[in-house]
């Protein structure tokens, strides 16, 4: 394995861990979402967090661990962040062939005038479509 391909591996848990906090992060103690955001969003080094809180840095440790435990359970059981990631990749895929079908409505547009009506409707409401997806924002 290239130092790449671990750099892709890394920032996919970090994305996963970001992604599970978004969803599920509320459903931790207010303790567990402090110590998370102080580590993960403040960047701040466990002996810091420990300093903050007046714990072990083996207290700030078990707490991460806890939390972050707590957050692949409540995937595991709800699946919300699988659900959110297929939905986003079939929403891609539709856009996608929808670009398709824009292309080729457009160069059917060319031929004779109710062929290009016809093409001009169908591109002008896959349009409309691809804009509802891309509302969307997932």
């Amino acid at each position: 394995m290239t130092g790449n391909d671990c750099s892709e591996m890394d920032y996919d848990a970090v994305t996963k861990q970001s992604l599970l906090y978004d969803f599920y992060g509320e459903l931790l103690t207010k303790r567990q979402r402090e110590v998370m955001e102080l580590y993960n969003e403040e960047n701040l080094s466990l002996g810091e967090i420990a300093e903050e809180f007046g714990i072990s840095r083996q207290g700030v440790h078990d707490a991460l661990h806890k939390a972050q435990k707590a957050l692949e359970e409540y995937e595991q059981k709800l699946g919300l962040v699988e659900r959110f990631s297929a939905t986003r990749d079939a929403i891609n895929s539709i856009s996608g062939e929808i670009d398709k079908a824009i292309d080729l409505a457009a160069a059917k547009a060319s031929g004779p005038a109710a062929n290009a009506k016809a093409a001009g409707d169908v591109s002008e409401k896959l349009r409309q479509i691809r804009s509802e997806l891309e509302r969307l924002e997932i």
